[in-house]
């Protein structure tokens, strides 16, 4: 070691080398990850080759820089990129059996940027004497402000944060130009061996090492002797950076979202700002998790032989989307269960039969063609003949036929046999096309069927399509992305805003919410009540598919409309065939609608547009309520004025030639 440290001193007093090291003298661009924010600016997610966000050194607090160069390099001021005293320095040590290195922030710089010209893990003469030839150059080619700012971003942290202002954000929750004094010397305490000084691990040992920082900065006329008191008194308290994992999903939707606007993510240094309502989606992954994991849970029963086994944990999957309706602004967007060990987007990708929360559209075209919400439909046994031949005759979940029923009752009580003739009736086609202008995209046969549900669908366009009844019928697309900026905070790119398109009568919408209200109040879906306040209006429907391999809830509210799914991915039973969208997935939608609603959030309401009547009618009958109607039996219906009891009747087909929009 002597015999090295006297060679690289006659080199140095031989002045600059010309050497290969030359191109290691420039200050390059560096990698940059792109942040992708949450609407309320917090950042849900990094893109990129490496976690870095550079900084310029005018953006930091003095006492930034200071502390790296306190510690680092504390005559990197005076000196031309090497520093002669300090290696003299470091000679004498070696000679003590005190072997250390003295390489200057201007070497490490070289080294850190051009690792495969300037390998650090190479002890070898001639790798100093180019790293050496190399500082030497860069100090004549740049300032030491500029140097100063490039060995800052540049710095590895461990963990994969590179820079200053990564490792502040990730290790204290803010950015670098926020720091303190404490906070400063505490990271200036990292290069040295971040691994064994990760304040985060080890923040007795750090704390120790921060303490000499300041120590250092005082001696050398940085801070005062009373500022290193204090910070030295200030306890390490670090502020991990905790994103949820759902997040995941969001942040992955952007990058592809971005890229189809024509901007590349991993290139880094861009700024995404995207739609989510960080509250509302930890609200909603958290009752996905939670409500996923209950009905996972095998059912509390006494042994009897042949009982099935209860599936494997963690098997059971599901998904939750919630937009804005005014907008089509996606707020949440849980993609799965966990993102770690499973990435595939249910709500994005995932196509399943939705059961009877498909039944809203059905109902929709009726009311579209004039049939009233109290008009009498028989909930009864059917046999409907295929055109090849096979019989269709579909029953109730519950087994049972009630018989006559208000169309209101049918829905409140999602009697299939209903559904099935109503889409018969008004024919499936319309069903269809109805469906399609509300932003559902799916392939729909012209089977019976179709009207409970048995095409596959995206939990994406059930949100989306509920949307149109939820605010009062203009669809909207679903919105991700709100802008990307470039490093100068120029937008390079932003989704085209289209406006609404009328999908649906706006006085069609209030009668087929206000019937969606009632399942709810007193339908499948009365446990969303449980969670929501009554001072919030709430409509939905539930959805369960055959054998429970299928549970939905898709539901609004004057500011919200969400999607809940649950099943496996390969599809099977839930809960051994006993789970339903009103007992699984209503309550997952009702909790995260919940926590947005606390502390006093406040509904616009739903208000009843003109051109539609009330009245009050019995609600067995169906008929306008009589003096001998039992208060109980009393309810007010809304109707599409024309089509209420004893008016003329409504022109339905001027209706439907006017695209079915009320003005």
């Amino acid at each position: 070691m002597t015999r090295l440290l006297l060679a690289l001193a006659l080199a140095l007093a031989a002045g600059p080398l010309a050497s290969q090291a030359s191109d290691a003298s420039a200050i390059i661009p560096l990698p940059q990850s792109s942040l992708v924010l949450a609407r309320d600016g917090t950042v849900i997610g990094e893109l990129g080759r490496q976690v870095r966000t550079s900084v310029s050194i005018a953006s930091l607090p003095r006492f930034v820089p200071q502390a790296f160069v306190a510690v680092e390099d504390q005559r990197f001021y005076q000196h031309d990129g090497v520093d002669l005293v300090g290696v003299a320095a470091a000679m004498k040590d070696a000679v003590m059996g005190n072997a250390r290195g003295a390489s200057t922030i201007t070497q490490q710089l070289v080294g850190n940027m051009h690792p495969a010209l300037i390998d650090r893990r190479d002890a070898s003469i001639s790798r100093k004497l180019r790293e050496q030839t190399a500082a030497r150059a860069m100090e004549r080619r740049y300032t030491k402000a500029q140097i100063l700012e490039a060995y800052l971003n540049t710095i590895h942290f461990g963990h994969g944060w590179h820079g200053i202002d990564a490792a502040a954000r990730h290790i204290f929750g803010k950015p670098a130009a926020r720091l303190t004094l404490s906070e400063a010397a505490t990271l200036a305490a990292m290069p040295k061996g971040p691994a064994i000084y990760d304040p985060i691990k080890s923040p007795a040992r750090v704390k120790q090492r921060r303490d000499l920082v300041l120590a250092l900065m005082a001696e050398q006329n940085y801070i005062s002797a009373a500022e290193k008191t204090r910070a030295q008194a200030a306890p390490l308290v670090t502020r991990p950076t905790t994103v949820d994992a759902s997040f995941a999903y969001m942040v992955n939707v952007a990058r592809v979202q971005a890229e189809r606007g024509g901007v590349n993510l991993n290139d880094g240094g861009y700024r995404v700002t995207t739609t989510i309502d960080p509250m509302l989606q930890r609200a909603a992954a958290t009752a996905l998790r939670e409500g996923v994991a209950a009905a996972e849970a095998p059912p509390r029963r006494t042994k009897k032989k042949g009982a099935a086994p209860a599936p494997a944990a963690g098997t059971l999957q599901g998904a939750a989307v919630i937009l804005s309706p005014l907008t089509g602004e996606v707020l949440a967007l849980v993609g799965g269960r966990n993102f770690a060990t499973s990435s595939f987007d249910r709500v994005i990708d995932g196509r399943r039969q939705p059961g009877s929360s498909f039944k809203p559209f059905v109902y929709g075209a009726a009311l579209l063609q004039g049939i009233a919400a109290n008009t009498i439909e028989q909930d009864t046994a059917l046999r409907i003949v295929q055109p090849n031949g096979q019989v269709y005759s579909p029953d109730n979940s519950d087994g049972k036929f009630l018989g006559p029923l208000t169309m209101r009752e049918a829905l409140v009580k999602s009697r299939n046999p209903v559904a099935v003739q109503l889409g018969q009736q008004v024919t499936i086609d319309s069903v269809a096309a109805l469906a399609k202008r509300m932003g559902l995209d799916a392939t729909i046969a012209p089977y019976p069927s179709s009207a409970i549900g048995t095409a596959s669908v995206r939990p994406l366009d059930m949100a989306s399509a509920y949307g149109t009844i939820a605010n009062g019928g203009a669809a909207v697309r679903p919105r991700f992305v709100q802008k990307v900026e470039d490093r100068s905070g120029r937008t390079v790119w932003a989704p085209r805003l289209a406006a609404p398109q009328y999908a649906l009568d706006n006085r069609v919408a209030f009668v087929l919410r206000d019937m969606m209200r009632d399942v709810v109040e007193r339908g499948t879906a009365t446990a969303v009540r449980k969670y929501v306040p009554a001072r919030i209006p709430v409509a939905g429907k539930t959805g369960t598919t055959n054998g429970s391999t299928d549970v939905w809830f898709v539901g609004m509210t004057p500011e919200l409309v969400g999607a809940v799914w649950v099943g496996y991915d390969t599809p099977k039973p839930i809960a051994g065939g006993q789970a339903a969208g009103g007992t699984v997935a209503a309550p997952i939608f009702a909790r995260a609608v919940q926590a947005y609603y606390a502390g006093g959030r406040t509904s616009m309401g739903w208000t009843p547009p003109p051109g539609l009547v009330s009245m009050e009618l019995d609600r067995e009958t169906g008929l306008p309520a009589t003096p001998e109607t039992l208060p109980a039996k009393r309810y007010t219906e809304w109707f599409v004025a024309g089509t209420e009891p004893g008016a003329i009747p409504l022109d339905v087909w001027r209706l439907m030639e006017l695209g079915g929009i009320g003005r």
